[in-house]
């Protein structure tokens, strides 16, 4: 029994997230059902992430044990080939250590999320960005994202729905930039709550357009009440970029 370590990109779009379920489509079923179509084997693939419908991936780590000798290419083209064509693919395959987990072996997870603030919609880009059509103030968008960086208490900014044991997690960084017609906001943290970055930007794109201002984020903060938050941005501009290790 070989553990083996998968890097995987995906399109979001067509599915309802990463984590299986009941006659739905989902990345990980995907992945599951492409390893018993090249080994036979009903093999559980584990992502160091459980994104929602809709969020897409440059690089989620996951991992899978396999029976099956198999060299690392093979793996790789094998699984990219079966999983077709769902927009999925490895992107590399190594064999790990058998106490390595994709998602408890994690120390840190970074999203991106990408805001297109022109008043044309996109085309190109569709359902890979939140259209805002008016521009965006990324100087106080900034501000309001220092409000958050570190140890706090993100019942705000926490779904309904959300299973850890804890509101309160360490935000190691919160950046807003330009980027051509885009405005970027970059979250790292060791772990998040569900909906836990989506909720930030919705509040810091209130902020952009001027119907918040960037205290208010701190007193959305500060309220630890779902009902404070201004907005749950769509899960099409989220991206799922790194696990570290």
């Amino acid at each position: 029994m070989t553990r083996w370590r998968l890097t995987v990109e995906y399109d979001g779009g067509p599915f309802m997230g990463w984590q299986r379920q009941n006659q739905a489509p989902t990345i990980q079923l995907a992945l599951e059902d492409a390893i018993a179509k090249m080994t036979g084997e009903r093999a559980t693939v584990h992502g160091a992430g459980r994104t929602d419908a809709g969020v897409h991936a440059l690089a989620m780590e996951a991992h899978a044990d396999i029976a099956k000798p198999l060299t690392a290419t093979r793996l790789r083209e094998g699984l990219n080939a079966l999983v077709r064509p769902a927009p999925v693919t490895v992107l590399a395959a190594h064999p790990v250590a058998d106490d390595w987990h994709a998602r408890f072996s994690c120390t840190g997870r970074r999203y991106l999320y990408r805001l297109l603030d022109r008043r044309p919609p996109p085309a190109v880009n569709r359902g890979r960005v939140w259209h805002v059509p008016v521009p965006l103030d990324v100087a106080r968008m900034s501000e309001g994202a220092a409000h958050l960086v570190g140890l706090h208490d993100f019942t705000t900014f926490r779904s309904a729905h959300c299973q850890s044991a804890s509101p309160v997690k360490t935000l190691a960084a919160l950046t807003v930039e330009r980027v051509a017609e885009e405005v970027h906001v970059r979250a790292a943290a060791r772990s998040f709550l569900h909906h836990q970055v989506r909720s930030m930007v919705g509040c810091l794109m209130m902020v952009g357009r001027g119907q918040w201002s960037p205290d208010d984020i701190a007193r959305a903060r500060d309220a630890r009440d779902r009902a404070a938050l201004g907005l749950n941005a769509p899960p099409e501009g989220l991206y799922f970029v790194e696990a570290t290790y």
